[in-house]
């Protein structure tokens, strides 16, 4: 059965893996696998300082965040579980989010913000409940607004 929604999901934007210490993480992507750190991003809110890698270029980059709390002893843990999120570009986030709320999708606190890698994002949270029963059964997504340029690569490329 085919469902219309007012948006669409244009591919991988980002993998994000946590550890206790990102140092093992380090070695293990950037120093054997060769993938290219490009920035760093730290939050207190968000309990997170992360590295971000990228494989690919251009529309068809992808990143890879390596992450660890700030402190272990607060929440959210960005090390459990360790592949802690996968996020997706979207062609029109507001409406995502809109359209998913309307579906019983339990959505993360925050709502729509701007992200380590600056675009606007939000998330869904990896469980439901009684108001909000749909999830992705344990895992945590993160919706990204995808920039004009990557819309326009990106969606040449689905099949529709």
């Amino acid at each position: 059965m085919k469902i219309e929604r007012p948006f669409k999901v244009l591919g991988v934007q980002q993998v994000a893996i946590g550890a206790p210490n990102k140092k093992p993480l380090q070695e293990f992507w950037v120093e054997l696998l060769g993938i290219t750190k490009i920035g760093n991003y730290e939050s207190a809110a968000e309990n997170v300082n992360e590295d971000i890698c990228q494989i690919g270029a251009g529309a068809f980059a992808v990143e890879i965040d390596l992450m660890q709390p700030l402190d272990p002893n607060l929440s959210p843990r960005v090390d459990t579980p360790p592949l802690n999120h996968i996020g997706f570009w979207v062609d029109d986030l507001q409406s995502a989010y809109d359209w998913l709320t309307t579906h019983k999708v339990r959505m993360t606190p925050g709502g729509i913000r701007r992200g380590a890698s600056g675009h606007d994002v939000f998330f869904i949270h990896p469980k439901g409940n009684s108001d909000f029963p749909k999830s992705a059964q344990g895992v945590l997504v993160e919706l990204v607004q995808a920039p004009d340029a990557v819309i326009e690569a990106l969606s040449s490329t689905l099949t529709l």
